[in-house]
């Protein structure tokens, strides 16, 4: 059985309108293999991105997403 975290995160995109930069934040939820969270962790905190919600999800991939 794997495990699977769904995280809920925020990272800020930066992007360009005419001079002035202006900081949008992006929502995303995702399933991270249980293997894979401290590296995914890293990578959200490096973009100065704020983990929301983390939910263990267990089972096959997609289920508890509502895909199946």
């Amino acid at each position: 059985m794997a495990r699977f975290f769904k995280i809920t995160a925020l990272v800020p995109s930066q992007t360009r309108i005419r001079t002035q930069r202006e900081l949008q934040n992006t929502y995303f939820t995702k399933l991270v293999p249980y293997e894979n969270w401290f590296r995914e962790q890293q990578r959200i905190q490096k973009a100065g991105g704020t983990i929301i919600k983390v939910e263990l999800a267990t089972g096959k991939q997609g289920v508890n997403a509502g895909l199946s």
